[in-house]
């Protein structure tokens, strides 16, 4: 018998292609064989036109509590199976719209989780969570650092926290430097060598764009002088520059007094091994690496397992068939 023939881009990692023919297998049986266009070119992993306002693949059952939550929606959302936040949104809403298994589950993933803080951001959470205050002063209708969710809680002390995550599904690394990437950054040569650490006012998003990265990098104490140092570029280059931008978020949210406790995580899916070089490299630089905790989104359907709730245990049969966790 023949294989079938998957419309996919040719640039997928193993993993990728895996997980990517899984989706399309998942959405030929549950959606539509109908592939959908980009550049006009068919892809079997994207949505249909006709379709794209029905928020596949966002399971059915959350799609009224969405309704209260205003969030941007990212450019593959409703479009690609592979969409991580609608994956983001699949995997924390149908915990966090009961508070009851919030506790329950969160806490084993979050040991200082005692409850959802339902009285903040919208009912205990928010999607594509930032500080209205601006305090990277990066943020633009265009641009800025955001978190895929933000959760607030109470702790054992019943004291506000709160927990920023970033959320990954299928891609090879995290959001790289866009000050370095950006066509009026004409000194490129400054961020591939020590200069920029030597001197900040030589960073892009220093001198050009006032962004406070570096003023809270050197304030915050989070991150190891010497460390930096060992790098021939700057340490920020890469994929470390989003883990960088969001804990800086946390660190800066955290000064102004409202929450006692701001984390950071990331949350993964456990067979995507390709993030995993950049976090190791980027708790490097950190002064006390379990400032960013990770986890996966196996082991939070595993903590949800337990809970003998008909409605969950559907949605964790749902997620599990859907996004390949075993």
């Amino acid at each position: 018998m023949l294989d079938k023939k998957y419309r996919i881009p040719s640039s997928l990692s193993l993993f990728q292609e895996t997980f990517y023919k899984h989706l399309i297998n998942w959405k030929w049986k549950h959606v539509t064989t109908d592939p959908g266009l980009f550049q006009e070119r068919e892809y079997d992993a994207l949505l249909p036109d006709s379709l794209q306002d029905q928020q596949i693949p966002v399971y059915k059952p959350i799609i009224e509590e969405l309704r209260k939550h205003d969030f941007k929606p990212h450019k593959q959302y409703g479009k690609h199976m592979a969409s991580s936040q609608a994956a983001c949104i699949n995997l924390f809403t149908p915990l966090l719209r009961n508070p009851d298994i919030a506790n329950e589950v969160l806490s084993q993933i979050n040991p200082s989780f005692k409850r959802l803080a339902t009285d903040h951001l919208e009912s205990g959470f928010q999607f594509e969570y930032w500080d209205t205050s601006n305090p990277l002063n990066d943020h633009t209708p265009a641009a800025g650092t955001d978190s895929d969710i933000a959760i607030a809680y109470y702790n054992d002390n019943d004291e506000l926290c709160l927990w920023l995550i970033e959320h990954k599904l299928t891609e090879k690394e995290f959001s790289t430097c866009g000050g370095y990437r950006s066509s009026g950054n004409k000194n490129k040569d400054w961020c591939r060598s020590q200069t920029v650490l030597a001197d900040h006012d030589k960073c892009y998003y220093q001198h050009s764009c006032d962004y406070k990265y570096w003023k809270l990098t050197d304030e915050s104490n989070l991150f190891n002088e010497s460390a930096m140092k060992e790098r021939p570029e700057c340490p920020f280059l890469g994929g470390e520059n989003q883990l960088w931008r969001n804990q800086l978020m946390a660190f800066a949210i955290q000064k102004q007094g409202e929450y006692k406790n701001v984390h950071f995580s990331v949350v993964l899916h456990h067979s995507n091994l390709h993030l995993d070089e950049t976090i190791s490299r980027y708790k490097e630089l950190l002064n006390a690496p379990e400032e960013l905790t990770t986890f996966t989104s196996r082991d939070l359907i595993k903590a949800a397992e337990g809970f003998e709730n008909g409605e969950l245990q559907d949605w964790i049969a749902w997620f599990k068939d859907l996004y390949l966790i075993s």
